[in-house]
Order: C-alpha cells, then sequence, then structure tokens
C-alpha cells in the first residue's frame, strides 16, 4: 500500500511556475531517490510535501491521511504540527541550534511536543528520561555514542548531518525526507552519510532522497524519478532510469555524469 500519494500537485512563486502537475506514490518501506539539475523542482517537491511551503493545488496523502487538499487550504496551526510530525526532513545545510549540544538537538523537539500531552506534568520525569534515553539510543545509532554533550561547532560537517538524521528519527516519522544531504560535504564525510541511510534502507525506512549523487542513487533506491523544469520526466527502477532512459531529457541529464 502506498504510504505517500502525490497527485496532480503544482506550485509556482509569482510568475515562475516551479511544479506543474506532479504524480506519483511511494509504497511502505520503500526508497525513493529524486535526480535531476538543479532549478528543476525537487527541494520545492519536498518542502511541500513536508508543509513548508504551501501548493497552489493537488493533493498530498500520508499513510492513507489527507496532509493537503487545494481545496481546502486552511490548516489550524496545531493541526499542520501534527501532520508535520507524520514526516521528518534532513536539510543540506544541517540546520543544527549552535547554543545546542548534539544530544539537546535530538530531544529538544520532542520535549516541546511532550508538553502538549495531557499527562506532562504528572509524569514530568518520566517523559523526559524516555525522551533523553531514546536521543541517545538515536545518536548510537549514526554512531555519535562518543559526541553526545559537544555542540555543532565541535563537530565535522558530517557529524553534525549525522545529528540532524537522529533529530528526524526522534519524532518517529512516517517517511524520512533528505534534501541534498550529502551537497555541503566533502567527499571523504559524503561516505559517513551515505552509510548512515544505507543503514536506514536495510532497515526498511521509508525514505524520499533529492541526490545529486548518482552512483547511491542507483545502489540504494527502489525506484528512481527524474525531473526537469518542475515536471517528472522519467520513473522507474534504478536500472530502468540510470541504464535504459526514454527520454532525450533523461539521457541528456545522465550524459554529463558520465563524461
Amino acid at each position: 500500500m502506498a504510504i505517500l500519494e502525490v497527485k496532480n500537485l503544482f506550485k509556482s512563486f509569482g510568475k515562475t511556475q516551479v511544479l506543474t502537475g506532479i504524480d506519483f506514490c511511494v509504497e511502505e518501506g520503500e526508497v525513493l531517490s529524486i535526480i535531476g539539475s538543479s532549478g528543476s523542482g525537487k527541494t520545492t517537491l519536498l518542502r511541500c510535501i513536508t508543509q513548508l511551503e504551501t501548493p497552489d493545488s493537488g493533493l498530498i496523502t500520508v499513510d492513507g491521511e489527507v496532509f493537503f487538499d487545494g481545496s481546502n487550504k486552511k490548516i489550524k496551526a496545531a493541526e499542520k504540527r501534527r501532520r508535520q510530525r507524520m514526516v521528518g526532513l534532513v536539510f543540506q545545510n544541517f540546520n543544527l541550534f549552535p547554543q545546542y549540544t548534539a544530544l539537546k538537538n535530538v530531544t529538544l523537539a520532542v520535549e516541546m511536543m511532550a508538553k502538549e500531552r495531557p499527562d506532562y506534568k504528572e509524569n514530568k520525569k518520566a517523559i523526559q528520561k524516555e525522551i533523553r534515553d531514546n536521543a541517545v539510543s538515536l545518536l548510537e545509532r549514526v554512531g555519535l555514542s562518543d559526541k553526545m554533550e559537544n555542540y555543532p561547532c565541535q563537530l565535522s560537517g558530517g557529524q553534525q548531518q549525522r545529528v540532524s538524521i537522529a533529530r528526524a528519527l526522534a519524532l518517529n516519522p512516517k517517511i524520512l525526507f533528505f534534501d541534498e544531504p550529502t551537497s555541503a560535504l566533502d567527499p571523504e564525510l559524503t561516505g559517513e552519510i551515505l552509510k548512515v541511510i544505507k543503514a536506514l534502507a536495510n532497515e526498511n525506512m521509508t525514505m524520499v532522497i533529492v541526490t545529486h549523487e548518482m552512483n547511491f542513487a542507483r545502489e540504494v533506491s527502489d525506484r528512481v524519478i527524474f525531473m526537469d523544469n518542475g515536471v517528472i520526466c522519467e520513473q522507474g527502477t534504478p536500472e530502468e532510469v540510470f541504464d535504459n532512459p526514454t527520454q532525450e531529457r533523461t539521457k541528456a541529464f545522465l550524459n554529463k555524469f558520465n563524461e
């Protein structure tokens, strides 16, 4: 069953049309990579799905629940927060809070949400301990057991990105989105992040990854989408898209990486 469905999605900024009739779905446990040139609409698509941007029209459903409906854009703030918790987004530039340790960066959002629970005051210590224990476990999972009390300025770029992955996982999202997770890293640090993402894929985490790493997309993905000028030009298995593309625009894009 599809855990994510995007139907006829449109988005423009002023007179510039960025997304034009986007349609695709993602099955539970599937890894989908989205490739394409800069400016093709990939990041805007992720931001629309994760509610950081409001599409002009279309329909988005997550786990069978309407996430966005272009015919009814008015969403209360509390409902929007609830929906955003269903998806996690890892940014290309980490977006960590510099004044907090790695551990605090992972626990912060979960602690804020916990305060909305009706039993929070009564069970505050137990809830906080549960949140902390989970954050510790997640940082260990991404290989940062010895960096929990370090601040972002004391971490390498690869380590900062692993903290941001742990932070996204702390919300227990239905789907994890990555927006160019390695673009701000040098090749050596890129390997650290790709290793973590591969491990998540092996654990059947549902992921949508915008990437310029063609070899990585080929290796880790169940399906690949190629976007160009705000539309999906081609989609299929890695073998279909990388080895036997049917569209000339796809061929031209991939040839740039093979020169």
